[in-house]
């Protein structure tokens, strides 16, 4: 399954691509690109997992930039 969802208050292209690399490595995830030009992540994820994979991103997120967030 793949999902688009928009960011909140994404401020730098560095950020966003740390925020794609932590997010690639969450168990599940066959592959997630976050674009800063667009402000969107795009996660393809097992269907019965996604749940908790977008709650693992949501973190890994936060993480990197504490203000971004993923708009559901």
């Amino acid at each position: 399954m793949k999902k688009v969802f928009e960011l909140e208050d994404l401020d730098c292209a560095n950020c966003a691509a740390k925020m794609e690399a932590a997010i690639n490595k969450i168990d599940g995830v066959i592959e997630a690109k976050v674009s800063f030009m667009t402000q969107k992540l795009t996660i393809e994820a097992d269907e019965k997992d996604f749940d908790k994979i977008l709650k693992a991103a949501q973190k890994a997120i936060k993480k990197v930039e504490p203000d971004c967030r993923i708009i559901l």
